[in-house]
């Protein structure tokens, strides 16, 4: 049997992975990881996946996804990792690093993932980065932890695990600050589906969803990859189409009687972790949180006193008033998400989409950003939905929207 040599590398969100990354690659790595510099290795994470999609569109060839006969950008994020993972074994690989491997994907896909994995763990090294403790692959025993740009070896990786559990809690947050306004609506359901079923062509995504969101609910959205979620979520945020013709009321008006696309985001807050990438090197984390009550990327007029105000407020609930001048991308990811939370609620809207919150976040990040979202769920007259593939400790929903597909479309259920 060849020799294997497996390492999880425990990752903060301000960890700088990337020139670790290199170093592997690049054959100049240091310390425990000296024996790879003459072995030949590839990296599979988000980063790799989203350069080979640049490369199908610039060449406008399959690289990656030839077996799918379909660009990569088109499969749902089981298939494009199965499609990753695939082309870069086929190079032969001594090791392989693995980003973050589970992230946005649903249990079933991190099951199949997980056995695929520990299969070809038996014939070439794994190196795993790591954010989420639990998701810790069960055949690795050698551990290390980057701290201060420094890398740490972990002697007893079951201490380790059980301290950092321990560990990772937030500190108490001041209360939500109040809201600029107060929001009318004409009936306490916010969102209600009847019977509403989606196609695009041939192929049904959703059927049949029988759905009602009210006021001060707090829920979760759960479903495997491609069943439909994102579906819905643009239905009620007023950016698909597909939402016309159907029984949809939203915030108390039938779908396509007179209201506007800006009227129904004016009552909305959401927030994606694919936001972070649209604000630029001169927006201030002041700024974009207050572009919040705009709904607008970047703030291109004089807020007003109480604005800002409020801006200042929130900073301090998220304890980062001390870098309300700083530029939001050279926060860290765990900052950046905080942020992201403040500006979608600053306006209080009556409902808050967090699609996939946590995404990317190391634990103690995680609880920081939960323990929010519960005070936001407690002291707001805001209505929460959650998406999320998988159930977060600390989190506090207390109603479950469940999709689940079929060759005829996904259903969807109320657990």
């Amino acid at each position: 049997m060849i020799q294997t040599n497996h390492w999880a590398i425990f990752l903060s969100n301000n960890a700088d992975k990337n020139s670790f990354v290199q170093q592997l690659i690049g054959g100049k790595a240091n310390g425990h990881f000296t024996i790879f510099n003459l072995q030949k290795g590839v990296l599979f994470s988000s980063i790799s996946l989203n350069e080979f999609i640049e490369d199908e569109e610039k060449h406008e060839e399959w690289i990656v996804s030839k077996q799918y006969n379909r660009g990569i950008r088109n499969l749902s994020s089981g298939e494009q990792k199965k499609a990753l993972l695939a082309y870069l074994l086929g190079q032969n690989p001594n090791f392989i690093i693995l980003d973050n491997p589970f992230d946005n994907l649903d249990i079933t896909s991190q099951a199949s993932l997980l056995e695929t994995i520990t299969t070809l763990s038996e014939n070439i090294s794994v190196i795993q980065l790591i954010n989420r403790n639990r998701d810790l692959l069960p055949f690795i025993k050698n551990a290390v932890y980057m701290e201060d740009g420094k890398i740490v070896e972990i002697k007893d990786l079951t201490k380790y695990l059980s301290e950092a559990k321990t560990n990772s809690t937030s500190k108490g947050l001041v209360h939500v600050p109040p809201p600029i306004k107060e929001y009318i609506l004409e009936s306490n359901e916010l969102v209600c589906f009847r019977d509403v079923t989606v196609r695009y062509e041939e192929k049904v995504i959703v059927k049949d969803i029988n759905w009602t969101i009210n006021r001060g609910d707090f829920w979760q959205l759960v479903g495997p990859n491609g069943s439909g979620k994102t579906t819905l979520l643009t239905m009620i945020n007023g950016d698909n189409p597909k939402a016309y013709n159907q029984n949809l009321t939203l915030f108390g008006k039938r779908k396509g009687t007179g209201e506007t696309v800006w009227e129904i985001k004016q009552k909305v807050g959401y927030l994606t972790p694919s936001m972070t990438d649209l604000f630029s090197t001169r927006h201030t984390v002041e700024e974009m949180i207050i572009s919040g009550f705009l709904d607008s990327i970047g703030l291109y007029k004089q807020p007003s006193d109480i604005q800002v105000r409020l801006a200042d407020e929130w900073l301090e609930l998220i304890e980062m008033s001390h870098l309300k001048k700083a530029v939001f991308c050279s926060l860290s990811l765990g900052q950046q998400r905080l942020a992201l939370v403040a500006r979608a609620m600053i306006k209080h809207p009556p409902l808050l989409i967090l699609d996939e919150a946590m995404s990317g976040l190391d634990d103690h990040n995680a609880q920081i950003v939960s323990t929010l979202i519960n005070k936001i769920a407690s002291e707001s007259k805001t209505t929460i939905l959650f998406v999320s593939h998988r159930k977060e400790e600390g989190l506090s929903p207390n109603k479950i929207f469940e999709l689940t597909p079929s060759e005829s479309g996904s259903t969807g259920k109320v657990l």
